[in-house]
């Protein structure tokens, strides 16, 4: 109890040097851990949220940037396919395909537009409010709606693609009708409107003030000389709002295909095995788990380089305590001569070092679990990043 009480009394007078002596030993402690807790929850979001998707059609190129933006909603973009591509699937027979349009942001978080199939698809409830029923409305994911601090009854503002194109596409102001539950997945991260509220952030639909009818028999549509393009849709203006083109070239990121069954699943592959069709049909659990893969390929190497600064660090800190108690060689030479023997100097020495060890081991423990605790939102923002 001496000992200890001898201990506390030198650590807490030289507080700076011991709060750096703990936060390095903490952080010796915890990174290996720490790092293994995000790599095991990184392959287990990529690997169920690809297993749950049958398979992805989209432009040939990358498959893995592909997968990355259908699944989880990343920058990495490939060139759209359209509508059309969808379409054939419909005539197929052979499967459900639902679209997804990821081409906008908003406040940090990615646009989604997509049908009312996607929902059902992922298994997405509305815990606040109601589901999107009319252009211009959005469904805020969990992690989002907790981080902007908005719910039913709020707006976001879609960001444009370019701040210098003047010809561009206008932010569209969206009306937030409801929340989804927490699922743990990107899906808490994004903000989801219809596929043709994203058509209308595009500028292929809009409305437009000062439309009028030239006469109440022939039906014509006669504009005015200065027409005002509005930027939110209310009830007052909805019905202005129409789309230009044929809806078959309009653009879609991605498509996910839910086929029939596994017969369908291969017909519906061999029609897009041709290398020059534009257009391509990828299963996303092989695509993610060949990426899965190389990760933990990598990791043994990151196990390696984080053993081997590890040992350097835990080095640095055994000498920084050596240099200390060299420093207090003339305090131990007065502690021996008043009468203290070698070995309570030995236990003042071995009492401190387990005071360092146990408060760097109780602020590693505490790091961890933080970590831990909110690993699947890391994980799940670091995928959308």
């Amino acid at each position: 109890m001496n000992a200890l009480f001898l201990a506390l009394a030198y650590l807490r007078y030289h507080w700076a040097r011991s709060a750096v002596l703990v936060l390095v030993a903490a952080l010796i402690l915890s990174v290996p851990i720490i790092s293994q807790v995000l790599l095991n929850g990184s392959q287990t979001a990529l690997t169920e949220r690809a297993e749950q998707t049958p398979l992805v059609l989209g432009r040939r190129g990358s498959q893995l940037d592909l997968a990355m933006n259908a699944l989880y909603f990343s920058d990495d973009r490939a060139s759209p396919v359209t509508m059309a591509d969808a379409d054939v699937i419909w005539d197929t027979g052979l499967g459900l395909p639902i679209p997804l349009n990821t081409a906008f942001e908003t406040n940090g978080a990615r646009i989604v537009g997509t049908s009312i199939e996607y929902f059902e698809f992922r298994g997405l409830e509305v815990s606040e409010g109601r589901q999107i029923a009319l252009l211009g409305e959005a469904l805020l994911g969990a992690a989002t709606a907790e981080r902007l601090g908005l719910g039913p009854g709020d707006t976001v503002i879609s960001a444009p693609q370019n701040l210098f194109d003047l010809d561009g596409v206008y932010p569209l102001e969206l009306n937030i009708v409801g929340v989804l539950a927490p699922t743990g997945t990107p899906d808490d991260e994004a903000v989801f409107v219809d596929i043709k509220t994203s058509w209308v952030i595009a500028g292929i639909g809009h409305g437009h003030d000062g439309v009028l009818a030239a006469g109440a028999t022939s039906g014509d549509i006669v504009a005015s000389a200065a027409i005002v393009e509005f930027n939110r849709i209310t009830e007052e203006n909805i019905d202005s709002f129409h789309f230009h083109g044929a809806t078959a070239d309009y653009p879609v990121s991605a498509i996910l295909l839910v086929p029939n069954d596994d017969r369908a699943a291969t017909i519906l592959r061999g029609r897009y095995l041709d290398p020059e069709n534009p257009v391509q049909i990828i299963v996303p659990r092989d695509v993610i788990g060949e990426l899965v893969g190389r990760i933990f390929r990598i990791k043994s190497l990151l196990d390696a380089v984080t053993l081997i600064v590890g040992g350097a660090a835990l080095a640095a800190v055994g000498l920084a305590v050596f240099l200390s108690y060299r420093l207090r060689a003339r305090e131990m030479q007065t502690a021996f001569k008043i009468g203290a023997r070698r070995g309570m100097i030995l236990r003042l020495i071995a009492a401190e070092t387990a005071i360092l060890l146990c408060l760097a081991g109780v602020i590693a423990l505490a790091i961890t679990l933080a970590v831990q605790t909110n690993g699947t939102a890391i994980v799940a923002w670091l995928l959308a990043t």
